[in-house]
């Protein structure tokens, strides 16, 4: 689950790291009031939505006073804001967020992650910041230091001086950039988000090293544990089909191709997403329903799927472990008939009550492409759609 950036400034500053003053704003009556919170005339104004690249799509605006801060506000709030991050249909501005303006000695990278393939805590610094990390690792990737951070034995002195190495800060910022490390690090652990970005990190003309931007992202399985993070979800920045599964506990996520997937364990889904592109077309989703889904869990995913216009074709691979086949079939039958199926179907099923399933599908009138193994069904649907 992702955060806009002030509710991740406000996490970061309960774990004592330095961040700007600044203010939401939610409705541009609510402008006069949050300006006079920032007791300065000079202040940025950012536009608040879950992707990055702002600043080059005009998202990020520095003003001199309050009536210049209102005018850019009313041309903001409700904008569409097309970045590298949004796609092309971009995501409209629904709220903004201010702060004091910072005077900018220089600009770095940082960011906190877990790293599952070495079991780790990873910090990535680099002296390049207000870049895409992206771009820096992959035409200067000698300027990114990276930090492995073992759970056992925790943050030590070592880690913090190779996480600043880079930066080679002045001697009286060194004390309050490690006390910032400190702080994202417990931040990471303390709240079970899978990263803390920021970016740009800055270093005043003063002196003070300071957050000027922050992005952070939860494992959504460990949510339950923070009820207070789960209430800063913003419905308004996800998709609705995503939305739609997660009532359901699915796995969903929209892609842009035209054959809609419905797999169970991600594992498979991912290996049916390849062999789909292997035989020449692209899947319009990754979807997991899971180990044990029922009829409706089942009928859901599927209206969930045909809610893509870009669908042209359905693949529906399921391996019976946990789950059974004739609860699949029970599910798929319900579904297309309730949502007057115009689509090629193709179906694979395997494992326990297999055979069961399959005769359900036969016997139900609708017309069920059948595959006997994922490479037949893979070239079934492409050849179906085409």
């Amino acid at each position: 689950m992702n955060i806009h950036e002030h509710q991740a400034k406000d996490i970061l500053k309960k774990f004592g790291a330095e961040v700007p003053n600044g203010e939401p704003i939610f409705s541009l009556d609510e402008i006069d009031e949050k300006f006079k919170k920032i007791k300065t005339d000079k202040v940025v104004l950012k536009a608040q939505i879950h992707a990055g690249g702002r600043g080059k799509a005009g998202g990020v605006k520095i003003v001199d006073n309050l009536e210049q801060l209102k005018e850019e506000a009313k041309n903001l709030l409700g904008k569409v804001l097309v970045t590298h991050q949004t796609g092309p249909q971009g995501r409209e501005v629904k709220r903004l967020y201010i702060e004091e303006a910072s005077d900018i000695s220089k600009e770095f990278y940082l960011s906190c992650l877990v790293d599952r393939a070495s079991s780790k805590i990873a910090f990535i610094s680099s002296a390049e910041g207000g870049m895409d990390i992206e771009e820096v690792a992959n035409k200067t990737p000698e300027k990114i230091t990276t930090t492995r951070v073992s759970l056992s034995k925790g943050l030590t002195k070592e880690d913090i001086t190779q996480v600043l190495k880079p930066y080679q800060l002045p001697s009286e910022s060194i004390e309050q950039a490690e006390k910032l490390i400190q702080s994202i690090f417990k931040a990471l652990l303390n709240t079970d988000a899978n990263l803390i970005e920021v970016n740009p990190l800055i270093l005043t003309k003063e002196n003070q090293v300071l957050c000027l931007d922050a992005k952070i992202n939860f494992d959504a399985n460990a949510l339950y544990r923070h009820p207070d993070i789960l209430e800063l979800r913003d419905f308004d920045e996800e998709d609705p089909a995503e939305i739609e599964a997660s009532k359901y506990d699915l796995a969903y996520i929209k892609l842009d191709g035209e054959i809609g997937c419905m797999v169970n364990g991600a594992g498979l889904a991912m290996a049916t997403m390849d062999i789909i592109k292997l035989y020449g077309s692209e899947p319009a989703n990754f979807l997991d329903v899971g180990g044990g889904a029922t009829k409706e869990k089942v009928s859901a995913a599927f209206k969930i799927i045909l809610s893509d216009k870009n669908v042209k074709g359905i693949l529906i691979n399921i391996f019976g472990g946990i789950m059974r086949c004739d609860v699949i079939a029970e599910g798929v039958i319900a579904a297309a008939k309730e949502t007057n199926l115009s689509v090629p179907l193709v179906v694979r099923l395997a494992g326990t009550k297999f055979e069961e399933g399959k005769k359900i599908l036969e016997q139900s009138g609708l017309k069920i492409i059948p595959a006997n193994d994922l490479s037949e069904a893979a070239q079934k649907i492409v050849e179906a759609i085409k």
